[in-house]
């Protein structure tokens, strides 16, 4: 690397999120980890990284907060000099009847897991369009790109993602950014916690490599395309799911 490249996660005190700082950090990055609600779980991945000598910065946002984004994009300009990478990876997930989704129910689903992905991404590029680099990197999911019985407004909002990756990448590409979408398959994460055994099993087997994913699986995925191999990839949603979606 011609200098340490900083890295912005967001949602990143659990699952897929954690395992993507930890990637990060012992790949030499200097890595800004956000959080929300989930104090707790951040300052311990901070203090164990921190004590390992990693290069990591803890910042409290709510990323559907215009306020709260601005203010934490600007601080990790001013602790590490600059942004190269943005992985928008906050989230969540309900399963609900669609007639059952209240208004409350969908606002809160599409600003966390969409509106947020529009705030942070404007807010990094007052930092990278000057620079005339970065990568994108926005988490999706297979449901994005299939739909998912009773997750109707988490799917809607997952299928927003890959669109505003796909358009946004024509946008960026004369500005030498590359914004791209990692769709993930089932992953054993607490989004997973409302499934009995039967139920697991009966996802894995309908996955051909007989196996859920690891938050480790889809880390991997997100660091090649923030990598210098990735740079002619653009626009492009790629789905680490183990065949359960082909």
């Amino acid at each position: 690397m011609d200098h340490k490249k900083t890295v912005v996660i967001t949602g990143a005190s659990r699952g897929i999120g954690k395992a993507t700082v930890e990637v990060f950090a012992q790949k030499g990055y200097n890595v800004l980890i956000n959080f929300n609600n989930s104090e707790k779980e951040a300052i311990a991945i901070y203090n164990n990284l921190k004590a390992k000598k990693f290069s990591v910065k803890l910042f409290k946002a709510d990323v559907s907060n215009r306020d709260e984004v601005d203010a934490m994009m600007k601080f990790c300009v001013n602790e590490f000099g600059a942004i190269d990478i943005l992985v928008n990876n906050a989230g969540i997930s309900q399963e609900k009847l669609f007639t059952d989704i209240t208004d409350e129910d969908w606002d809160r689903m599409q600003n966390i897991n969409l509106k947020s992905v529009f705030i942070c991404t404007q807010e990094v590029l007052k930092h990278m369009i000057p620079e005339k680099k970065g990568k994108i990197i926005n988490i999706s999911s297979i449901w994005g790109m299939v739909g998912a019985s009773c997750e109707v407004h988490y799917s809607t909002a997952k299928a927003g993602v890959i669109g505003l990756t796909k358009a946004l990448a024509k946008e960026l590409g004369p500005s030498n950014i590359q914004v791209n979408c990692v769709a993930p398959g089932i992953i054993e994460t607490d989004m997973l916690s409302s499934f009995d055994q039967e139920q697991l099993d009966i996802l894995k087997e309908n996955t051909p490599l007989m196996r859920l994913g690891s938050p480790l699986d889809i880390a991997m995925c997100i660091f090649f395309l923030a990598s210098l191999h990735a740079d002619f990839i653009t626009g492009q949603t790629i789905s680490p799911n183990g065949g359960f979606v082909i």
